[in-house]
Order: structure tokens, then sequence, then C-alpha cells
């Protein structure tokens, strides 16, 4: 019998794009579950509470019986042990993720060597996406609405003006 492969997808997802959903979707290929951790990192000052973060998530994913989507604050090596994952997905859009993505890699496997990092590119319409980008736009009164989930557009209409 073989093992279940669990992959935790982590991240602040401040707020969760079309392109976060596009890696989740297309990284089941690689396990049988799906642990999407969303960070609470209070350091990188996020617009949206984790709980709102998680709630989108979960309304996104709400088709995927083997996406879960939990909340974390502790080291990612301990709360991927904590969920019996060994692999952990990263997405990479440029060469400036590939390198501070590398050494959180080496980093993660010196911690726990029975950790693998998956870095997977995202599909091409969603190569130029990050949330930072579309909590700037959103900010400005632009349409982000083929962006991200409805669950962000009513999220962000709550706390405009940004």
């Amino acid at each position: 019998m073989r093992r279940s492969r669990i992959a935790i997808y982590p991240g602040t997802f401040d707020p969760v794009t079309n392109g976060h959903l596009d890696i989740m979707k297309r990284s089941l290929c690689l396990c049988d579950k799906l642990i999407v951790a969303v960070a609470l990192n209070p350091k990188k000052n996020p617009l949206f509470t984790v709980e709102d973060r998680v709630a989108f998530i979960q309304d996104a994913v709400k088709k995927y019986e083997n996406i879960e989507v939990h909340p974390f604050g502790s080291l990612l090596t301990e709360f991927a042990d904590s969920k019996k994952a060994s692999i952990i997905v990263k997405g990479l859009r440029a060469v400036s993720d590939f390198e501070y993505e590398l050494q959180m890699g080496l980093m993660n496997r010196n911690l726990n060597d029975k950790l693998e990092t998956v870095f997977m590119i995202p599909s091409q319409e969603f190569s130029f996406l990050s949330s930072s980008f579309v909590k700037e736009i959103a900010k400005h009164g632009g349409d982000v609405s083929k962006m991200v989930p409805k669950a962000v557009l009513k999220g962000f209409a709550k706390v405009q003006p940004l």
C-alpha cells in the first residue's frame, strides 16, 4: 500500500489571486492532498486578517475535496511535520523569486530533510500576477475582477478605500 503524499502550499495570500489558485489546482497532480498554509506573518502588514484570507481560499477551492486550508504561525517545517506532509509547493514567476525560494528551500531541508520543495511555474496568463500588484490596482480603483476570486472582490469592497 502506497503512503499518502501530502503537500503544503505556504504563503501569506494577501489576497489569494487566480495565479495562486492555478498553482493549487495544478499541484494536485503531485499529491493526494494539498494543504494551503496561510501564514500569519504580521511583519508583512497584511490588508486582510488571517481569518479572511483562509475564508477567501476555502470559498475558491470548495469543489476540491483534497484541498484543505489552515492558518499557521510556526516554522513551516514544524507545520509540515504536524500535517505529515513531505512536499512543499512554491510558485515561481521570475528569476528574482527563485533566488529567495532556493534559499528557503535549502533552509527547510536543513531543518527537516524529509521535506522536498517543488517549484512550479505559473500558467502564462498569471505570470505577471502578484498580491502586491492586485492590492495596488484595487487601491487606485482599478478592475481586479479577472485577477482574484469573487470572495476577494467582496473583501476589497469592505475595506475600500484602501
